[in-house]
């Protein structure tokens, strides 16, 4: 596709952008493990003559760029760590450190906001403080909540803040946005039924864990059915359900692990309230226990309007009015970028990067970030900063 805010500088640093990918790609790390990553990340924004703040959540940085009197602050955060996936890409640059692998795209997402800090630090054509901000941990530790307890914001005024993610999903080159909730809050549970085990041919005389957690199950499957309201959005899903070794011996105890996804408050406490009622009436009626260990993850990522606004009329100018959609449905995966648009306003977007009708999937161990799609977004950081930092 071809970019209306296209120029020489984007195409003159798209060599040295696919090269940075393909480098992050190739030695993926863990969140708050990113060592060598942050030191990479570093000595290129030190190089393009940033003044780079490091050590917030161990291994993420800021890196600031002052121009011209105006007060005026962006940031723009890229997300750098990888999962513990093993790669199956078969590509030349393929992950080096076994059993790891950036399978979400963050290399590239990394990748475009340097590009669009080279351009940015050569053109300084804005007014006022750019502060790009490369978090670590966002696939696990919530590296987002840390950077913001340790000062992010209070060190680094920002007032607006803007985030990214790729997705193989969607069309490539078109850019995705929805005002209001975009990414869903996610919990996690476990519950543990308490039995007593015995001999699988005299269950009179146990207490079956099994039956008991089974039962379980299916009563949950009433929570979003019968006690959300219908026109509110929740998921409860039970991931592993583990119990006994043998056919004729019944266990001592059954567990079960649960992901829950919801986007307003009340109904993330109604869920909460319900799963622990039902695991533990139902476990009750089987004469046995049930225990509830439930924690609360990454809260919902809410989007602001003004900032979404600005987002959709910027990305009309970049990528074309054709290129530029609604997202119909908010998506009920999580993201820590919900933590820092709770301390700012902002807005969260999405850029298709399809290669074919039937790409792997985000978190695929066949999945690799499209490369033809790091100018799209290289440039969209660029006009995005330039273009906030000129509004009045």
């Amino acid at each position: 596709m071809t970019l209306r805010f296209s120029n020489d500088m984007t195409s003159n640093v798209m060599a040295e952008v696919v090269a940075i990918r393909r480098h992050l790609h190739e030695y993926p790390e863990l969140g708050l493990s990113e060592f060598r990553t942050s030191d990479f990340i570093a000595g290129k924004l030190a190089e393009y003559g940033y003044e780079v703040t490091r050590g917030l959540a161990k291994t993420g940085m800021v890196a600031t760029l002052r121009n011209g009197t105006s007060a005026r602050t962006v940031g723009i955060r890229a997300d750098i760590d990888a999962l513990p996936i093993t790669e199956e890409t078969g590509a030349d640059y393929a992950s080096k450190n076994a059993g790891v692998m950036h399978a979400c795209g963050h290399d590239g997402h990394t990748a475009m906001l340097l590009g669009a800090a080279k351009i940015l630090a050569e053109r300084k054509n804005f007014d006022g403080t750019i502060h790009l901000i490369f978090q670590p941990a966002e696939e696990n530790f919530g590296g987002a909540k840390i950077m913001i307890d340790e000062g992010l914001f209070d060190r680094f005024p920002c007032d607006a803040v803007f985030g990214l993610h790729n997705d193989p999903g969607m069309p490539f080159g078109k850019v995705f946005v929805k005002e209001g909730p975009i990414m869903a809050a996610v919990d996690d549970c476990r519950i543990i039924v308490n039995g007593r085990g015995g001999h699988g041919a005299e269950p009179q005389a146990a207490a079956d864990p099994i039956v008991a957690g089974a039962s379980i199950i299916m009563a949950l499957q009433t929570v979003v059915s019968r006690n959300v309201h219908p026109l509110d959005q929740a998921v409860v899903t039970v991931g592993a359900f583990n119990a006994g070794i043998a056919s004729n011996v019944i266990p001592e105890r059954a567990e079960m692990a649960i992901t829950i996804r919801s986007f307003d408050p009340k109904v993330r406490d109604l869920l909460e309230e319900r799963i622990r009622a039902i695991a533990e009436g139902q476990a009750e009626s089987y004469g046995m226990t049930a225990t509830v260990e439930y924690s609360r993850g990454y809260e919902a990522v809410v989007n602001h309007k003004a900032e979404t606004d600005f987002v959709r009329g910027l990305a009309r100018k970049v990528v074309g009015p054709e290129n530029v959609a609604e997202i119909a449905r908010p998506m009920m995966g999580a993201e820590d970028f919900a933590y820092m648009l709770l301390e700012r306003p902002g807005s969260y977007f999405f850029l298709g990067t399809a290669k074919t009708d039937n790409d792997p999937s985000l978190h695929h161990p066949r999945f690799d970030f499209n490369d033809d799609a790091l100018p799209i977004g290289t440039s969209l950081w660029v006009e995005l900063a330039e273009a906030y930092l000129a509004l009045k």
